[in-house]
């Protein structure tokens, strides 16, 4: 039976998520609503930019400034790398699609996760769970309609990309949670995408004009939070009841779409969907049912 104290703590933490789920859908339609008017990468860019002051106070603020520099460089530039590229993938997707359909596909995220995990980290992934992750990807499928009538669209694989890159990011992050502190990881992402992102995006860069500067502060305040509220919901409460809510992002997606540009996703968007987040859900429970058991064996 749960205690007081545990109960408390995955309260405390869902409610963290939902705040998280709330800041990154208004980073996301500022990101949209910027890619009407730049180009992606320098949208990139700009989400980098915006959101670097602040995590560099937030890092100070830490202490995680006196050993900065004594990280694994070769991970960490792989990383940024991916994190740049998954942004301007994401920029050029959300300029063309709702964000309920970019949402939808971008849930695969999580499941390609599981499935790098085998042979990335070494982790034993069974029948039943690839099978959730055949079932993830079907309904991804479902969503993007690759079909003779032309279904497939460009925004779409885009978003679809740019799920693997977070994939990958993910996964290298773990790997290097092994050895760098989260103030290093995070400091160096930023600033490393930064850099390249701004070089990349230097040649084709359009001005950026004072109206702009309340999208750009939105945009790093709301990224900031988003990710101390993502880092306190997983730090009181338990992965398996906390992670579903991260689903809550859909819901999000339709009142912003609706709210904005007055659109709904259609039944093929709603059916992936389901099909996405059921086999989300069922991974999430086959993996506490399985630490579970693992506890229950290691200490009888």
């Amino acid at each position: 039976m749960k205690t007081a104290n545990a109960l408390s703590g995955n309260l405390r933490s869902i409610q963290a998520m939902l705040a998280a789920v709330l800041m990154f859908s208004i980073m996301d339609t500022i990101m949209k609503m910027l890619s009407a008017q730049f180009p992606p990468m320098q949208v990139a860019a700009l989400r980098s930019l915006s959101s670097l002051p602040l995590v560099c106070v937030y890092v100070a603020w830490r202490g995680g400034f006196r050993s900065i520099l004594r990280i694994r460089w070769p991970l960490h530039l792989l990383r940024a790398a991916i994190g740049i590229v998954m942004l301007a993938l994401f920029a050029y997707g959300v300029r063309d699609l709702p964000l309920a359909e970019a949402y939808t596909i971008f849930f695969i995220g999580p499941i390609l996760i599981t499935a790098l995990s085998v042979f990335v980290l070494k982790e034993r992934v069974n029948g039943a769970r690839w099978l959730a992750i055949a079932v993830g990807m079907a309904g991804v499928l479902v969503v993007l309609r690759p079909s003779g009538a032309g279904f497939l669209t460009m925004g779409g694989v885009a978003i679809l990309v740019a799920a693997v890159c977070y994939a990958v990011s993910a996964v290298t992050g773990r790997v290097l949670a092994r050895s760098d502190s989260s103030e290093q990881m995070v400091f160096w992402l930023m600033l490393m995408m930064a850099i390249g992102a701004t070089a990349l995006a230097l040649p084709a860069w359009t001005a950026v004009e004072s109206r702009h500067l309340p999208l750009l502060a939105g945009l790093a305040v709301s990224g900031f939070l988003a990710q101390l509220a993502l880092t306190e919901a997983f730090s009181h409460g338990e992965a398996s009841v906390v992670a579903p809510f991260e689903y809550t992002a859909l819901a999000c997606g339709v009142a912003i779409d609706w709210i904005f540009w007055k659109t709904l996703p259609d039944q093929y968007t709603l059916i992936g969907a389901a099909i996405i987040i059921g086999s989300g859900l069922y991974l999430i429970r086959h993996e506490t049912g399985v630490q579970s058991a693992q506890a229950e064996t290691e200490h009888p």
